[in-house]
């Protein structure tokens, strides 16, 4: 049989007390060796080649948690509650003198009563009562610090009180389990019997290199054998991320539609934001509790032209035959600036650049929200949003443009539902059915005159807009958000291509 170097070494050391038992200390000082991981490979090497055999034993080792370390510090809870017991008088030994002191936290001094009622001390009226011989309590206090030193450097289960390992098992932070593995090492009689003379160590060698070949040594040498019908490694080779290949997904199925895509900035103004889609300036999503507005800039100017036409819709409905919001529009509540809330933002202000250009665009982007993080909300999120302004645009062209998206994502059973938004009437919610359920995925509908006469619009604008993440969820079967953006490699590493 071929040995290794490191095998050749361990048997060499466990052959010079050939009868004796060998623990990994003794194994590794025979060895000089500083590393355990030499003595497990070897032994479990010569162990196969039926040379050693291997004794195996589960224990669980206690040591100090964090509150156990600072009890070592400052003394158990009980002790400090107690000693401050004895340098009071009978009169100073109440509740309200216990938490003048001191000596405990607001948090602790429940749990200290608790102990000191267990040890045999009693609360009455408010004051503390100490029974007339201590002696009891004085022996347990010490055992319970013993203990702890016990566990300071690590002790094994079966070296402690028992009952005390339950006492402490109870209280939370003061010891923590570790499940460890001894191993012993002792030869067997094929060990004794191996050769001496083959268990010299020589120069042994697994990947040949230029460098190797340069000098005389490898013609001395061992070569390890290689084993050609082994299975190879898989090479885990760089890929997208799920959302970027979604994203790139999604953006060819748009090109392909004919869509010309178009882009936007994360900052903007309230106005663009908010008043240009017909939300009132009192709508409850404009508060800071969901809206993240800025210090810096704190301000951007709009012009002018655009403050009037939306001073004008928002208060009385203006030219459009709508009764507006009623009340008083603050030009300077509208140039707040502030994190875009959606990526609709983009589409109106291309609206606004062209008025009067037929289109069909899309847009892909990160919106900002004040969402709690929880498996289906994020602060931070991306939008897919697109428009079609054009002469005969209509609702039913906007739904059969919807199905068609979905069905090229591979969902072919979608509907419609009416719905509410702001800024579009009729309103609908796009829904797609997966594992026999309708979920929804979005909005859409036609902009309101509202929206579209203060930017000049020439025709009717079909307008929708869904949550990339959520169709994400849907596609990779995931049921909680935050997974997306985990670094978790190997779970990228078994997601499918998109």
């Amino acid at each position: 049989m071929d040995l290794s170097n490191n095998e050749k070494r361990m048997l060499k050391a466990l052959r010079s007390r050939p009868a004796d038992t060998w623990t990994l200390d003794e194994v590794l000082s025979a060895c000089q060796w500083d590393d355990q991981a030499y003595v497990a490979g070897s032994g479990l090497a010569l162990a196969e080649h039926g040379l050693v055999d291997i004794d195996t034993s589960k224990s669980t080792i206690w040591s100090l948690g964090p509150e156990g370390t600072a009890a070592i510090e400052q003394g158990l809870l009980e002790q400090r509650i107690w000693d401050w017991l004895q340098g009071q008088s009978e009169d100073e030994r109440g509740m309200k003198d216990l938490q003048a002191s001191g000596i405990t936290s607001k948090q602790e001094t429940g749990v200290g009563i608790g102990l000191l009622k267990g040890l045999g001390c009693a609360l009455e009226q408010g004051r503390f009562s100490v029974p007339e011989n201590t002696d009891a309590i004085i022996v347990t206090l010490v055992a319970r610090k013993s203990f702890l030193e016990q566990c300071q450097a690590g002790a094994n289960e079966s070296d402690l009180d028992g009952d005390l390992l339950t006492h402490f098992r109870k209280r939370k932070g003061l010891i923590e389990a570790t499940d460890g593995t001894t191993r012993t090492w002792t030869l067997s009689d094929a060990g004794r019997k191996f050769s001496e003379s083959k268990l010299e160590e020589r120069l042994q060698v697994v990947e040949i290199t230029p460098e190797l070949l340069q000098g005389e040594e490898w013609r001395e040498a061992d070569f390890k054998a290689y084993d050609v019908q082994l299975d190879a490694p898989v090479p885990a080779g760089g890929r997208p991320h799920p959302m970027m290949a979604l994203i790139e997904r999604i953006r060819s199925i748009f090109l392909e539609m004919g869509f010309d895509e178009i882009e936007g900035d994360f900052v903007q103004t309230a106005g663009w934001n908010m008043d240009a889609l017909f939300i009132p300036q009192d709508h409850p999503a404009r508060e800071m509790q969901d809206t993240f507005y800025l210090t810096n800039p704190e301000r951007i100017a709009i012009e002018q032209n655009y403050l009037d036409d939306w001073t004008s819709i928002h208060e009385h409905g203006g030219e459009t035959g709508s009764t507006g919001w009623g009340g008083s529009y603050s030009t300077d509540e509208s140039q707040k600036g502030l994190l875009r809330t959606h990526t609709t933002v983009n589409t109106v202000r291309y609206l606004a650049d062209k008025p009067d250009v037929p289109c069909r665009v899309f847009g892909i982007g990160r919106v900002f929200r004040k969402e709690t993080i929880d498996r289906t909300h994020l602060p931070e999120f991306h939008q897919i949003e697109g428009i079609i302004m054009e002469p005969g645009a209509s609702l039913p062209m906007l739904v059969t443009t919807l199905k068609t998206f979905y069905e090229k994502m591979g969902y072919p059973e979608v509907r419609v539902r009416p719905a509410y938004f702001p800024y579009t009437e009729p309103s609908l919610e796009v829904e797609v059915k997966w594992r026999g359920q309708w979920l929804e995925l979005g909005g859409a509908g036609i902009f309101r005159p509202e929206v579209t006469e203060p930017l000049g619009c020439q025709w009717p604008v079909c307008a929708w807009g869904m949550g990339l993440e959520r169709l994400a969820m849907l596609v990779l079967g995931l049921d909680d958000i935050r997974q997306l953006y985990i670094s978790d490699l190997e779970w990228l590493r078994n997601q499918p291509l998109l």
